[in-house]
């Protein structure tokens, strides 16, 4: 350990919902890590609307990215500096901050592999006086691997079980799982859309930009020939390491599966089958002998879609990751605190058997302040 480097990180996470940006102050010296405080800065519509038009192809977009990333900065620099003033601490008081970025390209197609996070980070060190560290999932594309998922290393870190296997499963816009094995082995992937398209198709037909609590997916009924022609999608049957996002499982895609005469609380019924039966098709196939199944991300909220998740996943919990003492609405961002931690600290956090990498890799760029 860096000798008198703070135990206090923060954690800066938006993802692929592009609701807004969660922020965590984390203290590494307890053990285990704990959660000082937590900050959430919602998106506004409009902000909203320009990072969903840079993740389509279109006009300008180096420059319409370079003013985003900038924006985006000064959002992240307001999340610290509200996170530091409620808790009474100075930018010296914190070793570094892990900042995500908001992805708005993922492309893991071999030949042409990249993946894009908008974020200043050089600006973000200036504004907050505080190390930043960015762009974690560059060095594991360019060692081979797919950069996705990240977290599986932190949810070893924290969750895993000498006796117990569990599975962790992350429902953000994309749903990913970490299998914790009870001999210290680790795996993880995308397994297909979480809360992404749900999420898009209820802020069309309703305004909201969520279906609180499932009730209006419970409302309609599963439409079995949608859920099918959605469930052959190839992603779906690939084997792992592999990671997706909104170029997958957008909209676009959606909507060419529609003939337009479906009731719209139908397809949000169908979109919410979707994913259960990717999430479940995933554990039954890679997972067998999970005992212990933990939740976390936005759609620890979704009563039926965790209902449905319980109902096909008998004989062993299905619980949020409060249980393991960490609020499941915070992991990831946490997640991202830790690997600022890893880096300065020297130590590789990158999985291969996850991205498939050709090795473990230090992963991050360092901004000093």
């Amino acid at each position: 350990m860096h000798s008198g480097m703070s135990v206090r990180h923060i954690g800066l996470m938006s993802g692929t919902s592009l609701d807004g940006i969660d922020a965590v102050l984390a203290d590494f010296g307890a053990s285990p890590p704990r959660l000082l405080h937590t900050r959430y800065l919602p998106y506004s519509p409009e902000l909203r609307e320009r990072l969903l038009a840079l993740a389509r192809p279109g006009d300008d977009e180096l420059h319409r990215a370079a003013v985003l990333g900038n924006e985006l900065s000064h959002l992240y620099s307001q999340a610290v500096t509200d996170l530091l003033s409620e808790c009474g601490l100075q930018p010296q008081a914190v070793a570094a901050i892990g900042c995500h970025g908001q992805t708005v390209r993922h492309c893991p197609e071999p030949g042409r592999r990249y993946t894009i996070q908008l974020c200043n980070a050089a600006l973000l060190a200036e504004l907050t006086g505080i190390t930043v560290v960015a762009d974690f999932r560059s060095r594991d594309v360019a060692a081979g691997g797919q950069g996705a998922p990240l977290v599986p290393a932190f949810h070893h870190a924290l969750f895993a079980h000498p006796e117990i296997h569990r599975t962790i499963i992350n429902i953000g816009g994309i749903a990913n799982l970490t299998g914790l094995a009870s001999d210290g082995g680790v795996s993880g992937f995308d397994c297909g859309p979480g809360n992404l398209l749900m999420d898009a198709w209820c802020l069309r037909h309703t305004g909201r930009p969520y279906d609180e609590g499932g009730a209006w997916a419970k409302s309609g009924r599963i439409l079995p020939e949608l859920l099918d022609a959605l469930l052959a999608h190839p992603f779906l049957s690939l084997r792992p390491p592999k990671s997706t996002g909104r170029e997958a499982f957008g909209p676009a895609w959606l909507a060419r599966h529609l003939s337009g005469n479906e009731a719209p609380a139908d397809v949000q019924a169908t979109l919410l089958q979707l994913t259960v039966t990717a999430i479940v098709q995933a554990v039954q196939a890679d997972f067998p002998d999970t005992r212990e199944i933990y939740l976390c991300g936005g759609g620890v909220h979704n009563r039926a879609l965790v209902e449905r998740l319980r109902s096909a996943l008998p004989g062993r919990p299905v619980e949020p990751t409060d249980r393991l003492g960490i609020d499941a609405d915070w992991v990831e961002a946490f997640a991202f605190a830790w690997l600022a931690r890893q880096i300065l600290l020297k130590i590789p956090a990158g999985l291969p058997g996850v991205t498939g990498a050709r090795g473990a890799r230090l992963l991050g760029a360092i901004y000093p302040a």
